[in-house]
């Protein structure tokens, strides 16, 4: 049995300095899925080496994808093009990811061979079925487990066609997955979507030469092209970085500097929700990376008050909302989140889990169907339970600066899959953290 990791964090401490967090986990993931696609040698700087960017490093070399590295962030992928791939030997491990799944079922819908994706527990528990039943519309054959669950069986060699299809919930995943799969399909694959949604795909797609229109929330692309090699450096991850905005924001006497954050226009929910809540944040030396725009955000120390988070900023904020609640736990009065049951189909149940800590911390946090509503007080110490989620396990250690004692964070192990080496940049920052 696999040991748990704790973290031990000590109340008091400020945030100062200058950190760059881990590169960008949406890019990195995209970055490896369409270089491996691609004709040629793509070189990636900044990749995000963490378990879940490794595993889908892993599937695609068991399909005979040449690579050099990953070494400190730095990869060179040659290409196998669209039609290059080869059979794999045994199922496709995907670990923790929920992106790596769901792109990865876009890109083997429209393979000559058979495939199976697999992953670990938590993943094992999330929805595929919003995937497998567009893509069985464009022609693929897809079976997944009781309840639409992994594991996904995929059948080769099946002619694809492009379809229309407009999202019934706002979600990156299966925007991009079913314009992946778009790529083998005859035809145009258009898919509209309820509300904006993170769109690195697109990006990264027309950085790879390959023609995607997007007019209004229409997304669409036509199959039967190529994608050709070009050189990538991925932007730390503002969804990383939203942990130290949030712990700078509450520990009096902050003051930091996190470095090459992406700012893309759709994923910046946290910064307009805590501009909002009254937090003191600065972008500077905004410029542009590889078509992404990337930033230098300086964080202070700030006297945070309670909102109602408008239900448009949700999907520009799914991710760090973990974050967000801690927040919200420091603020002067109340803070009322709807529109975001999605948040119970992440890792874990994060409305739940993330409830459940701030009650065991002394705050009271009410859960609703769609959301939560959280009242600004003062955390004690104590013990809480990430089960296994990354994003609650760092947002809860970052609670501590504020909080009367100790906080102890059990089932923090999955916290490698989108940021190694978190333990260590936060302790430089200045959080009092130790591993257990």
């Amino acid at each position: 049995m696999s040991k748990t990791t704790d973290y031990l964090v000590k109340p008091g401490g400020k945030l100062t300095g200058r950190v760059r967090v881990p590169g960008d986990k949406s890019i990195s993931h995209r970055a490896v899925m369409l270089g491996s696609l691609a004709q040629g040698t793509t070189r990636i700087t900044g990749l995000l080496e963490g378990e879940d960017v490794l595993g889908t490093l892993g599937a695609f070399r068991a399909m005979g994808v040449a690579m050099d590295g990953p070494n400190h962030g730095a990869l060179a992928i040659h290409g196998a093009g669209l039609r290059g791939l080869t059979t794999p030997t045994k199922p496709l491990d995907m670990g923790n990811s929920g992106t790596a799944m769901r792109l990865m079922a876009g890109i083997l819908a429209g393979q000559q061979f058979d495939s199976e994706l697999i992953g670990d527990e938590s993943l094992n528990k999330r929805p595929m079925e919003r995937v497998a039943e567009p893509l069985r519309r464009m022609g693929a054959v897809i079976t997944t487990a009781a309840g639409g669950r992994p594991p996904l069986k995929i059948k080769g060699g099946q002619t694809l066609r492009g379809i229309e299809y407009p999202m019934p919930v706002a979600s990156a995943q299966v925007k991009s997955c079913l314009l992946l799969a778009g790529l083998y399909a005859e035809g145009d694959t258009i898919v509209s979507e309820p509300a904006p949604t993170r769109d690195h795909t697109e990006r990264m797609l027309r950085g790879f030469g390959y023609p995607v229109l997007t007019r209004d929330a229409r997304i669409s692309l036509r199959g039967g092209g190529k994608l050709v090699a070009c050189e990538i450096d991925v932007p730390a991850d503002i969804s990383s970085a939203a942990f130290f905005l949030v712990g700078a924001s509450i520990a009096p006497g902050s003051d930091l500097m996190l470095e090459h954050v992406g700012i893309n226009p759709t994923r910046t929910g946290v910064l307009r929700i805590l501009t909002s809540m009254g937090a003191n944040l600065e972008l500077m030396n905004k410029r542009e990376v590889g078509g992404e725009p990337v930033a230098d955000i300086r964080v202070r120390a700030a006297r945070l008050r309670g909102i109602r988070i408008p239900e448009e900023q949700v999907p520009l904020a799914i991710d760090e909302f973990p974050a967000l609640f801690i927040a919200a736990a420091c603020a002067e009065g109340e803070t009322v989140l709807t529109g975001a049951q999605e948040l119970r189909v992440k890792e874990s149940d994060r409305i739940a889990v993330m409830a459940q800590g701030l009650r065991r911390l002394g705050i009271y946090a009410a859960e609703t169907p769609d959301g939560i509503v959280i009242q600004g007080g003062r955390f004690r110490g104590g013990a809480v339970d990430s089960h296994g989620d990354h994003r609650a396990a760092m947002a809860f250690a970052l609670a501590a600066p504020r909080a009367a004692g100790t906080v102890t964070v059990s089932d923090c192990k999955n916290v490698s899959t989108s940021f190694p080496g978190f333990v260590e940049l936060a302790a430089r920052a200045g959080l009092s953290i130790n591993i257990e």
